[in-house]
């Protein structure tokens, strides 16, 4: 995949420069910014469309005069990838495909949603569904930055509830911990207070003893 596009407004030029680099010389206040970001077919896609050619070329070479169509595919494969692009800008989304070309406004957009397959689509506030140009899973956190802040966050947010979950189980461990720990304590205590009990009557139990054999002994030396 390509890298990701960044959301910085660079100087006003045919390419946008990546975030932090130097745009030449000091930044002149008069000059105007671009502020669109542009999120294509990665170009690796190209290469697909040379072993696309060669497929259907061979074929072709071999009856040229019924296999012609053939050398359309890797045409419109093309074009496909050089026009199919999503375009965040401050005032929407301008999707573009082969064959037609949508504006969306900010206010249009209520969210998004990822498919399982295909391209991310994009929620309106009339609870339709459309497909955004070259924004797959992979490009969404590019379409949400670029967005400035106008489609939420939703790496962040599950990042959120994934903290708070973490959160919630470690505090229940942590109180389960502390009941067993008190649990535990108040069982030693029981038991050794049992204990001591226990030492204190055989104490008494061995000085009564002691006591009746003192008794016995001495009424034997009596007789």
């Amino acid at each position: 995949m390509s890298s990701p596009h960044q959301s910085v407004p660079p100087a006003k030029s045919s390419h946008t420069p990546a975030a932090g680099s130097d745009t030449g010389g000091s930044s002149d206040p008069s000059r105007p910014q671009a502020t669109a970001q542009v999120i294509r077919i990665p170009q690796l896609a190209y290469l697909g469309v040379l072993v696309l050619l060669f497929c259907v070329f061979f074929p072709f070479v071999g009856w040229p005069v019924a296999l012609w169509w053939l050398l359309l595919i890797p045409v419109v494969a093309v074009v496909w990838v050089a026009r199919t692009r999503t375009t965040i800008s401050q005032e929407g989304l301008d999707l573009r495909t082969i064959f037609r070309s949508r504006h969306l406004d900010w206010s249009q957009i209520a969210g998004v949603r990822i498919p399982k397959r295909g391209f991310v689509r994009a929620h309106l506030t009339d609870d339709k569904d459309v497909k955004l140009p070259a924004v797959s899973y992979d490009r969404l956190r590019d379409l949400i930055a670029a967005s400035g802040g106008r489609i939420p966050d939703l790496f962040a947010a599950a990042q959120e509830a994934e903290d708070r979950e973490y959160e919630q189980r470690r505090a229940e461990a942590e109180s389960e911990q502390a009941g067993s720990e008190q649990a535990g304590s108040e069982q030693a205590g029981s038991e050794q207070a049992g204990s001591e009990q226990a030492e204190a009557k055989a104490v008494t139990d061995a000085n009564h003893e002691t006591e009746s054999n003192g008794a016995a002994q001495t009424r034997e030396t009596d007789t």
